[in-house]
């Protein structure tokens, strides 16, 4: 059931970065049209957002690493043959979500590489 719940957790998590960086995309869709109309390649438009994703990923998990290390004292007790501050718990747990937020940003990202500059400059 936990490793259910989990998944969910994880799925969740993953639709609702989506969400975000897709809003994002949507908000900069004139600004990428100027930096393709200047000659900004592809690959440079999808690093952009990439990096973007990922750099809200990594405050978020570098903010959620600081409350599991401060709240293993209360929650000691509920941890059965597990030490509270278990390292390669601590470790995986967010390469795995950075990893799923690498993946949830990547369609954003490639959508946003393929934005035509001259369609995007008539939206605004």
């Amino acid at each position: 059931m936990l490793l259910l719940a989990a998944a969910v957790a994880l799925g969740l998590g993953a639709v609702g970065t989506f969400g975000v960086i897709s809003y994002l995309v949507s908000q900069r869709t004139a600004e990428i049209g100027v930096r393709m109309a200047l000659g900004a390649r592809r690959a440079d438009i999808r690093l952009m957002v990439l990096r973007q994703g990922m750099l809200l990923a990594a405050a978020g998990a570098a903010v959620g690493m600081g409350l599991a290390l401060a709240s293993t004292r209360w929650l000691e007790a509920l941890l059965y043959e597990i030490q509270p501050r278990d390292l390669p718990t601590f470790l995986a747990v967010p390469a795995v979500l950075l990893a799923v937020v690498a993946l949830a940003t990547w369609w954003p990202a490639s959508r946003a590489a393929r934005i035509e500059p001259v369609i995007a400059l008539r939206q605004e």
